[in-house]
């Protein structure tokens, strides 16, 4: 019997340990995007099969040091017994990957707007790179003009990464619109859990209790800006005021 070459034998390795780790990357996949449909389903939102490689691309980039927070100035803490109430904040003039959405609860529109800024992020855009996460992400409300309830139609945003600010990526999603946003000042609560109509709301009457003059901010339209991934059960958010322009 003819023996095996050492050559054709490191061919036969090699060739077996890559299919291993395709394998292996394909049951990762599977259980990522199984995660993400039973998560989905909770909201009532359903997560296509082809979202499975931007979940993996995402997760896999997902380290909390590599992640860009969006740049502000500090210019007011206010607290009341070693408790932070709120910071007054102002952001500077910035471009954001933008899209509304409207469907029937708040947390199937910022699941599905999500979902498609993930796929922009993941490749899906004109330099064909992975453009990062910067955090928070945020969404965009309106209320009614008494502020008892909030309106369907939402605005989900991503920050763009300072890298890419004078030359955004182009998204192949049409939905997607890349905006100029001007240099706004917000007041700025943190709250942690879920996000949906009545919390939100509790959270806009709570900081509007707080603040000394509510009536220097903008009445009808908020800011929850999330700074965890809508899937996690006990996420870090926080409710902004605009101050009027």
């Amino acid at each position: 019997m003819a023996e095996e070459s050492p050559d054709s034998a490191y061919h036969s390795n090699g060739s077996s340990l890559e299919e291993e780790a395709e394998r292996m990357e394909d049951e990762e996949q599977e259980r990522l995007l199984s995660y993400w449909q039973s998560v989905g389903r909770g909201h009532q939102v359903d997560v296509p099969r082809e979202m499975a490689e931007p979940i993996q691309q995402l997760t896999r980039n997902n380290n909390p040091q590599e992640r860009q927070t969006i740049p502000f100035t500090l210019i007011q803490r206010k607290e009341k017994l070693g408790d932070l109430l709120y910071e007054k904040r102002q952001y500077g003039k910035a471009k954001w990957a933008c899209i509304k959405m409207k469907e029937k609860q708040y947390e199937q529109s910022i699941c599905l707007g999500f979902m498609k800024l993930m796929r922009y992020i993941c490749e899906q855009n004109s330099s064909g790179l992975y453009l990062g996460i910067t955090i928070p992400i945020v969404t965009i409300v309106h209320t009614n003009e008494s502020q008892s309830e909030m309106t369907q139609s939402v605005t989900v945003a991503y920050y763009l990464p300072e890298v890419l600010q004078d030359e955004p990526p182009h998204p192949f999603d049409s939905d997607i619109i890349i905006e100029e946003w001007p240099s706004t000042i917000v007041y700025s609560r943190s709250f942690r859990g879920i996000t949906n109509e009545d919390s939100i709301m509790r959270e806009i009457n709570l900081l509007a209790e707080i603040l000394e003059s509510p009536e220097l901010c903008l009445q009808d339209t908020f800011i929850i800006a999330g700074y965890t991934n809508p899937a996690a059960a006990n996420r870090h958010n926080e409710i902004w005021f605009l101050q009027r322009p």
